[in-house]
């Protein structure tokens, strides 16, 4: 029997998050999977019911939900305070990655490729390890396995808005409470997360803490000063190029579901055809570094305001402060709605808990969540095996513009390789990405 988990000091848990920022590689599916096995596995901070409780909150909100995550279990943990700090240090890390890699890319031109050669494949072995991971937990029986297979299909195949599928997944789930209960109740066919990794600091049982309670006067207070701080930064935003970007993120960030991938083709549209900021080129540039570097995907905003603030001079000389502030602006105003999702709707949440008409469609929406992080890992391979190709995703026939045989082979050797290396053998994944980049640099000198 294992001992019961040391609640960890406020020190440790700052550690945490930030060295987490530094290391979250392979987009939501990774970072998901890196969450679960740190703090569920290992620390046993929560316990796997628990930290799939607020996984399945987190998927039907917009946003980016890894971070709304690590918002969530540190406000569970240390209240306004732990989500504050869990949700920043998920993402200062990238923005200051970024943005220097976006003054480089200004400086001397994309020489990134060589680097991210490598890097791809293993990004996208690492989320075909984190489907596996949580769909191992998450998929407890036939009819939810059959749910993700399908809301893959629908995805990757049929096209269909993630949105849908998730309203769909939730009708599914409600309904299946009420004809058989069994099949969409948490933690019904994999046992207690106690059983496999032992007891954890929050625990199936272990009561709501008193901060994390439904307060009416505790949600206006949120509302209120989340408004405020909102309006209070847009009123100091006295150039039009970052008042744009103040208002365009925000809109992005409230009404945007499905993930980075539904997010970004948004802001790809309007940051190159509506307001210049950048060209395509530069967009897809963007993309590969967002893609290869830590932080959620969606970090791809700080690259946008960088590129944006700088070429549309913002009243500065120098060049790095001007993207600087603008990619800050663009962070700032993306994730600003994502703390208030979290501090407004978690208490909520936690009430619902072992509800099962509330746990019945959100274990339904998680089951097609994973066909979605399937859909990921497809869209990855693909784009990586076949990197030399132009491929339109949004064309319903995309398949028939891809010659199939011109496999890269030694891209596809770095993927197995480093699946291998995480499913087998239990690499690290910062290790992979490293090991990866550095074949990528020697495959690409010879």
């Amino acid at each position: 029997m294992q001992e019961q988990p040391k609640a960890p000091s406020f020190l440790e848990f700052f550690v945490y998050w930030l060295k987490l920022g530094f290391i979250s590689f392979g987009g939501p599916a990774g970072q998901i999977s890196m969450m679960h096995q740190e703090l569920v596995e290992k620390r046993r901070w929560i316990s796997e019911h628990r930290f799939l409780h607020a996984l399945n909150y987190t998927m039907v909100l917009p946003g980016p939900e890894a971070q709304q995550l690590a918002t969530y279990i540190g406000w569970l943990m240390f209240g306004v305070r732990g989500g504050v700090v869990a949700g920043v240090l998920f993402v200062l890390p990238s923005l200051f990655i970024l943005s220097s890699l976006a003054w480089v890319y200004l400086t001397y031109g994309d020489v990134s490729e060589v680097v991210l050669y490598g890097v791809k494949p293993a990004v996208t072995a690492i989320v075909l390890f984190a489907a596996y991971r949580i769909g191992s937990k998450a998929l407890s029986n036939n009819i939810l396995k059959i749910l993700a297979v399908s809301a893959f299909v629908a995805t990757f195949i049929l096209k269909v808005p993630f949105p849908y599928i998730v309203l769909g997944a939730a009708l599914i789930g409600y309904l299946g409470a009420k004809f058989s209960p069994d099949t969409f109740k948490m933690g019904a066919h994999h046992g207690a997360s106690q059983d496999s990794y032992g007891s954890a600091l929050i625990d199936d049982n272990t009561p709501t803490p008193d901060h994390a309670k439904f307060k009416w006067s505790r949600l206006l207070s949120f509302a209120v000063v989340g408004i405020t701080l909102g309006f209070l930064v847009m009123s100091f935003l006295d150039n039009k190029v970052l008042h744009d970007m103040g208002v365009f993120f925000t809109e992005a960030a409230l009404v945007t579901f499905g993930g980075a991938y539904a997010v970004l083709p948004y802001i790809n549209e309007a940051s190159v055809n509506d307001y210049n900021w950048l060209e395509a080129k530069d967009m897809i540039a963007g993309m590969a570094l967002g893609e290869t570097t830590p932080g959620p995907l969606i970090m791809v905003v700080a690259f946008v305001g960088f590129m944006g603030a700088r070429l549309q001079e913002i009243g500065t000389d120098s060049m790095l402060l001007a993207g600087f502030i603008g990619a800050s602006v663009a962070t700032f105003f993306t994730f600003l709605p994502s703390f208030l999702f979290i501090f407004l709707g978690g208490p909520g949440v936690e009430a619902t808990r072992g509800d099962l008409k509330f746990d019945a469609p959100l274990s339904a929406v998680t089951a097609a969540v994973v066909g979605a992080i399937l859909n990921l890992a497809a869209f990855f391979a693909i784009g990586t095996l076949y990197q030399n190709q132009e491929i339109d995703w949004r064309s319903s026939d995309w398949w028939m513009s891809i010659n199939w045989t011109s496999v890269d082979w030694m891209s596809l050797a770095i993927m197995i390789i480093a699946f291998v290396a995480l499913f087998r053998f239990k690499v690290g994944i910062m290790s992979v990405i490293v090991l990866s980049a550095i074949t990528g640099v020697g495959i690409n000198s010879l």
